[in-house]
């Protein structure tokens, strides 16, 4: 399975914004968690609706957004 698989998009779901599995939990709330210093672990601790994957999908997706491989559609 491509990390990106686990993307969704959907003007429907949180805005538009890029989400994980079609869920209300958006790439940005795990980018921001990253970002604050919480490892995977600690993510995963407190969102047992996640798995690992989801976390470096939502790397993979960041990484690809920022090398212009993917255009952000989203409202």
């Amino acid at each position: 399975m491509q990390y990106t698989e686990r993307i969704t998009v959907d003007p429907e779901i949180c805005h538009g914004k890029p989400c994980i599995r079609g869920m209300r939990f958006p790439v940005e709330v795990i980018l921001d968690l990253l970002g604050a210093g919480m490892s995977f672990e600690e993510i995963l601790e407190d969102h047992p609706e996640l798995e690992r994957e989801d976390i470096l999908a939502s790397l993979n997706y960041a990484k690809l957004l920022m090398s212009g491989q993917v255009v952000k559609t989203a409202a």
